[in-house]
């Protein structure tokens, strides 16, 4: 990016910063003009306001109609705009030209790891021919991020030691310590430690595709190790001694973990038919010889851009105790602009890379539909409520965070070259959309993604410079630690 180009993004931020200070005025306005300000405002909620509120309800027959509408059926289903979904639809002018079937994370947070390995797998099958269900092996990094996060929190407990245990960090990283998410800096750590898979040798168990139960006994065991580790440390018992006693408690992990996924292979025999039936076969594999020889995977070339409206941009971001392999990669984020992030997103799809991407998925999206636009469910018609808060304003206040991985294989683009929708290769299954393939309208993608995966040598050199800075680090609690 040139100087005269920066400078230009520069003045945009300040023109919008400026924009979203009058627009908060103006609402403020809005809302102080409706009221009489001369009545008196009431510290509790007393009968005679409680029968305004229930006069003014019953005085719209639309709120009847809505409210017996809403109560017998499915809120998503009564609000979704029919004819937004249906211009929705999956018609794409740039698209990758191979994509795999969709894949089904069920009920485990394993996004990421299905959006990661989703990306991966398109190597693999291009390489050899192989039909469009082909997949790496989830479960088998599933097994490895957990046991890795399992001694990454053992770590912090040790290195906290001193603090109350009321502290807030310690609180925050008690609170799920082997949750089933991550970011992409944490998967590159685990497929560049264990290498990778297929699924044909190590696939899916009861507990990798519903994890609640394997991530209740791990964390109850890491928990109580964690009070062993405080309490020796307090003796004044030697660091050595705590951490062999913290490598114990892992066998205990690790016997948990077999247990319920079973043992990861240290080599396997891969085989397969391609589309035309041909035998492809490779003896006595490795995972990371299969990674290297197969895959030819490369994750470590690739960074993560952030966006993040509350921080400065063109800078770096990570966050304090957020990983999972103690002396792995380190979490980074280079924060951009919104328009930069899918400038680089187009350019990247329009050279056939898939581009792995972090979003807040719940919102104003239908999984029937499979569809995440703004305007499909019609809240102000059926409630008389907008939603008016900033992007910047939801992460601040609770409202928004990452909360799941996916990976854009086309995008839609306008006479000038500017996209219109997205094509979103998700992980719950193929029932939905077009075989488990999702759209995103334009406008969607500004107010609720946040992160794009990218390689290094699609991104401007000013950018991939400023991996070598010194990063901001965000508290371990700020939502921008949250795990898609």
């Amino acid at each position: 990016m040139g100087a005269e180009q920066s400078k230009d993004r520069a003045v945009d931020v300040k023109q919008a910063a400026l924009a979203k200070q009058q627009n908060d005025m103006l609402r403020l306005e809005q809302a102080l003009n409706r009221l009489d300000v001369n009545a008196k405002g009431k510290p509790s909620l007393t009968a005679d306001i409680l029968s305004d509120y229930s006069s003014d309800f019953w005085s719209s027959k639309k709120n009847q109609v809505v409210m017996n509408s809403i109560m017998a059926n499915d809120p998503i289903s009564v609000l979704a705009n029919a004819s937004v979904a249906r211009k929705d639809n999956h018609v794409f002018n740039c698209k990758l030209d191979v994509e795999g079937s969709a894949t089904n994370q069920r009920q485990s947070g394993r996004c990421w790891i299905f959006a990661g390995t989703n990306v991966l797998r398109l190597n693999v099958i291009n390489k050899f021919n192989l039909k469009d269900d082909f997949e790496l092996s989830q479960a088998y990094l599933f097994f490895y991020d957990k046991l890795e996060k399992a001694n990454w929190f053992l770590e912090n407990m040790i290195d906290m030691a001193d603090l109350d245990v009321s502290d807030r960090v310690i609180q925050f990283l008690l609170t799920d310590p082997v949750g089933d998410g991550g970011t992409f800096s944490m998967f590159i750590n685990i497929v560049n430690k264990y290498g990778v898979v297929p699924k044909s040798v190590y696939g899916e168990t009861q507990s990798s595709s519903s994890s609640s139960r394997l991530n209740w006994m791990v964390t109850n065991k890491l928990r109580e190790g964690a009070t062993r580790i405080r309490q020796a440390l307090a003796e004044g018992i030697d660091i050595n001694a705590v951490r062999l006693m913290k490598q114990d408690m892992l066998k205990d992990i690790y016997r948990i973990m077999v247990i319920f996924l079973g043992e990861p292979p240290k080599s396997f025999d891969w085989e397969a038919y391609d589309k035309d039936g041909k035998f492809v076969g490779f003896k006595n594999m490795t995972p990371l010889k299969f990674k290297d020889e197969i895959v030819e995977s490369k994750v470590e070339e690739h960074m993560s851009l952030l966006n993040d409206p509350r921080n400065e941009y063109n800078k770096l971001y990570t966050v304090d105790r957020l990983g999972n392999v103690v002396d792995g990669l380190r979490v980074l984020y280079v924060n951009i602009e919104i328009d930069q992030m899918k400038e680089l997103a187009v350019k990247a799809l329009k050279s056939k890379k898939p581009v792995w991407f972090g979003c807040d998925v719940g919102k104003f999206s239908s999984t029937k539909h499979a569809v995440m636009d703004l305007s499909l469910l019609d809240y102000e018609l059926a409630f008389d409520v907008k939603f008016d808060m900033s992007k910047a304003d939801r992460i601040l206040y609770g409202e928004s965070a990452m909360t799941h991985a996916m990976v854009f294989t086309g995008v839609h683009l306008d006479e000038n070259g500017k996209p219109v929708k997205w094509r979103v290769e998700n992980s719950w299954g193929s029932d939905n959309g077009d075989a488990g393939y999702y759209v995103m309208d334009d406008a969607w993608f500004s107010e609720f993604v946040y992160q794009v995966v990218l390689n290094k040598k699609d991104v401007p050199k000013d950018l991939v410079k400023i991996l070598d800075t010194q990063p901001v680090v965000l508290p371990a609690y700020d939502p921008m630690g949250a795990l898609a």
